[in-house]
């Protein structure tokens, strides 16, 4: 692990983002409450704001942190038949809180796929990425568009 310990605590704060794009009729069973396994949205939510809680376990060399404030969202986008999901974590500590914000959108995720596979698997879990980050040794970031050459 990297050594934190000359660090200055300060206040730090992550958002993140990811989308599961589904099919019309695994959109209309979250948005009617009629899938089999329960309440898409909320188990989602809460599988998110666990997994950040878990996260120095699950990523190796990752600090374990005190999370003073994790929360997810999820919400359907109807135009382009996708849930998207984000998340916002707030630690004091002497390093940043970016992969507990990024690991409670992946989970949220991945527990969309699992809740909805029977209906159908053909799901895609994308845009997974950090959306902005405050405080530390580089203060803010803001998520700048990534071009990849070909």
């Amino acid at each position: 692990m990297v050594d934190v310990s000359e660090k200055v605590i300060s206040t730090r704060t992550a958002e993140a983002y990811a989308e599961v794009k589904v099919s019309k009729e695994i959109f209309n069973a979250i948005k009617n409450n009629a899938v089999q396994k329960g309440d898409v949205l909320s188990i989602a939510k809460f599988a998110g704001i666990q997994a950040a809680k878990k996260t120095s376990e699950l990523i190796p060399l990752c600090h374990n942190i005190f999370i003073s404030k994790i929360d997810v969202e999820l919400k359907l986008n109807s135009k382009n038949k996708t849930v998207e999901i984000k998340s916002f974590a707030k630690t004091n500590a002497q390093t940043g809180i970016e992969m507990e914000a990024l690991t409670a959108v992946s989970v949220a995720a991945l527990t969309v796929y699992d809740m909805c596979k029977a209906i159908d698997k053909s799901m895609i879990i994308s845009e997974i990425k950090l959306l902005r980050k405050t405080g530390g040794k580089s203060e803010n970031y803001f998520v700048k568009e990534l071009r990849v050459s070909s």
